[in-house]
């Protein structure tokens, strides 16, 4: 892969947030659940498709704060638009874990 600068890196907007909603997506050609996750009063709530029902469920998921890049234009995945990329990780299986800070921080704190 290509290195980067630095002035590259700050172009991609990663902000945390909070799922404040999610339900199934069985529609998805993958597994997948959708999202709304509130960023705070600058960028509000926005959507996204995620493959993350190895590890998560609808119900479990609401309330945790996840990290996401907000700057990239909206996708249709299916008959729902994404608006925003929840990051995760594949864990040893290839199973999608989540991204997220350790503690508590204010919606829509920006990734430095």
């Amino acid at each position: 892969m290509a290195d980067i600068t630095y002035a590259d890196f700050e172009r991609v907007d990663i902000r945390v947030g909070t799922v404040v909603r999610a339900e199934p997506y069985p529609e998805a050609r993958k597994p997948a659940i959708k999202l709304w996750v509130d960023f705070g009063d600058e960028i509000g709530v926005k959507k996204s498709s995620a493959q993350i029902t190895a590890h998560y469920d609808p119900l479990s998921i609401i309330g945790k704060q996840v990290m996401a890049v907000v700057n990239f234009p909206p996708r249709q995945i299916g008959r729902f638009m994404s608006e925003v990329l929840v990051l995760g990780l594949s864990d040893a299986e290839g199973r999608i874990v989540l991204i997220g800070p350790d503690k508590m921080v204010r919606n829509g704190e920006k990734m430095h």
